[in-house]
């Protein structure tokens, strides 16, 4: 897509890069990472983890096979903004049915295209994530940098997309009942669970223990979601609260949130993780995993000492836990997205690991 330049991103530290706008041409601040899948980007418009975050794609071409109804991750997308290099809005795909521009004008998400992302990516990497806005390509540096020095960093970005009511996904012939815990869950999670007999039912972050146990579920499941783990203290008391009645299964933000829970840490990244190629080793099997990954925090490893957590899985590239386990096994969770929703197939095993746990928990009652 060629066309004027209209618009343009200034970083907290006065770099800019100018570009075509496409989707809405509104102006936002935003925390500005990369994600370096080849695919997806339909799922990651629609990932909830991406709440408030600029993605710069590395992966050149985008928009290229459209918009298809079944692939989106949530209904309604809140992804901060998104900046690629070329972005092409003649899809050719029978399944789709809007172009990725369409869509994210009818979610007020604002685009930019035609900038060296290969350039952004390496300063992003270099220089860590940083606050950026997406703005007119007349909008004098100084002001930017205004704009985003007065514009507060946001903290209730959980309660923001997590549902306000619980809703149900159910499947024929369910064996089991998987409570979600939905701090901005993918579909795709839900998906995984439905394929394996489990009935879902979502529920909001804050909801109060003591209705989850009305509900007599078989496992709980804590969900991904976006921001700082830390902003979440209602998740981190409800897992405390449920903690050793239920077999429970943490994913991404699961993960910190049931560490956090068992008196382990989490610290912030430089610059995340995001993409379907990142290498993990499991160290119960021996095994390396490729996963699909989307976060900004991270447990720390020193931390598990004393709270009864071990680590199960560690990241090759820089060795941050990447999976651990509580106690008996019952309660476990991944740092990254076994549903793989773009990405590699390798982890789905897990979501069979919590149906064993389940299966466990009712031969045992």
């Amino acid at each position: 897509m060629e066309g004027v330049i209209n618009r343009k991103l200034i970083l907290e530290d006065g770099t800019e890069y100018y570009g075509t706008g496409f989707g809405d041409s509104c102006d936002r601040v935003c925390e500005i990472v990369f994600n370096t899948s080849m695919v997806g980007y339909q799922e990651i418009l629609s990932d909830p983890s991406y709440t408030d975050q600029l993605v710069v794609m590395t992966y050149p071409l985008i928009g290229n096979y459209g918009i298809a109804d079944d692939d989106f991750e949530t209904k309604l997308p809140s992804i901060g903004a998104m900046a690629v290099r070329d972005y092409n809005d003649l899809p050719s795909n029978f399944r789709s049915v809007k172009t990725l521009s369409e869509v994210m004008e009818d979610c007020r998400i604002p685009g930019i295209t035609g900038i060296d992302t290969r350039a952004l990516t390496r300063s992003i990497r270099d220089f860590g994530s940083r606050r950026v806005l997406i703005t007119g390509a007349d909008t004098p540096k100084e002001e930017g940098i205004r704009i985003i020095g007065q514009t507060p960093v946001p903290h209730d970005a959980v309660k923001r997309v997590s549902c306000r009511k619980r809703w149900y996904s159910r499947t024929a012939f369910a064996r089991y009942s998987v409570v979600a815990v939905d701090c901005g869950i993918k579909h795709g999670i839900v998906r995984s669970l439905n394929a394996r007999g489990c009935n879902v039912t979502a529920v909001p972050y804050d909801m109060p223990a003591e209705e989850i146990i009305k509900m007599k579920p078989d496992g709980i499941l804590i969900s991904n979601g976006p921001g700082d783990p830390a902003d979440v203290g209602e998740v981190i008391e409800l897992v405390k609260a449920l903690r050793g009645k239920y077999p429970m299964f943490g994913i991404c933000l699961g993960h910190q949130l049931i560490s956090l829970a068992c008196g382990a840490r989490t610290y912030k990244l430089k610059f995340g993780h995001r993409g379907g190629n990142h290498p993990v080793r499991n160290l119960l099997t021996g095994k390396t995993e490729i996963t699909s990954q989307n976060h900004s925090y991270a447990v720390d490893a020193g931390s598990l000492e004393g709270t009864g957590l071990r680590a199960t899985h560690v990241n090759l590239l820089d060795g941050t836990v990447e999976g651990a386990e509580y106690g008996d096994g019952s309660i476990f969770s991944v740092q990254y997205h076994p549903e793989s929703a773009p990405g590699p197939q390798d982890s789905a095993y897990l979501f069979d690991r919590f149906v064993r746990k389940m299966k466990e928990a009712k031969e045992n009652a």
